[in-house]
């Protein structure tokens, strides 16, 4: 479906996560070994918080239809700002049109939201799902995906209040919509959704075979374990990535997120907790 990759920690140029490792973000665009599709080059978003004490809490997003390997700007952009929480997406499209409305990451406010995955099924439950949106959001739905429908609706259901609740309520009802209009599986995918100071990073599906999703380890324990690694050399104590597939070959460095969870990281780290969990 596509790839993706949410970074929170001191602030840090992009391009060390989106242009230089060896597996990074455009070089998945070309070849992702575990994605559902090996090429992602149907578009890009880069959405990224200003650094700074006066930059404040509202995110900035670039977002493109070119294939994010072809996109000088892309690498012009990421090697020039820095930033201490960002997010970046390259679409393989499932269906909906490749336009810019249609690229990740989302923004409302101070929150941005990205997903790797489909609802199964949308166009039958698109009216159900996109009716049960609040009136007031529904005029920023500007797009055509089920991605972005599915942030309407939890903003619609308490994002900004409680982001896992809001979470777990929008995807209930996206599977209780596609079952009532003959959908097995309707929910399927990996999920990233912030405030500009935490980062939820959600792994589910109704079938209980997400799209993969990792995290990094803590980059103190990356440092003892690789001492000569000179990439690693570029990140602060607090420097976390959440990726649909590790950026790196280094034993280690990458931990799988599991099934039916939510990854919540802030300052203090990774916080597992289930999500979901033995529901259909």
């Amino acid at each position: 479906m596509c790839r993706w990759l949410a970074y929170c920690g001191e602030p840090l140029r992009p391009s060390e996560l989106i242009l230089h490792p060896r597996h990074s973000l455009i070089a998945q665009s070309l070849d992702s070994p575990l994605g559902a599709e090996t090429v992602n080059g149907d578009g890009f978003g880069f959405g990224w918080y200003p650094a700074g004490p006066q930059a404040g809490n509202v995110p900035a997003v670039f977002r493109s239809t070119e294939p994010a390997w072809n996109d000088q700007n892309l690498r012009e952009l990421t090697r020039a700002v820095e930033s201490p929480l960002f997010f970046s997406h390259v679409r393989a499209a499932a269906g909906p049109p490749i336009q810019q409305t249609n690229c990740h990451p989302f923004r409302f406010g101070n929150w941005l939201f990205m997903h790797n995955g489909a609802v199964a099924g949308f166009g039958s439950v698109k009216r159900d799902l996109t009716f049960a949106v609040d009136p007031s959001l529904y005029p920023h739905i500007t797009g055509t995906t089920d991605s972005e429908v599915l942030f309407h609706l939890a903003l619609t259901l308490g994002l900004r209040e409680d982001p896992v609740a809001a979470m777990a309520k929008a995807i209930r009802l996206v599977e209780s919509a596609g079952r009532e209009h003959g959908v097995n599986f309707p929910m399927q995918g990996t999920v990233a959704v912030s405030d500009g100071i935490t980062v939820w990073a959600f792994r589910y599906s109704s079938q209980r075979q997400t799209r993969t999703l990792f995290h990094s380890a803590d980059i103190a324990t990356l440092q003892e374990m690789y001492p000569d690694a000179e990439q690693l050399r570029a990140f602060g104590k607090h420097a976390h990535v959440v990726v649909s597939e590790p950026l790196n070959d280094l034993p280690g460095a990458f931990i799988e997120v599991p099934e039916s969870t939510v990854a919540v990281l802030n300052e203090s780290g990774y916080h597992h907790h289930p999500f979901l969990a033995g529901e259909r």
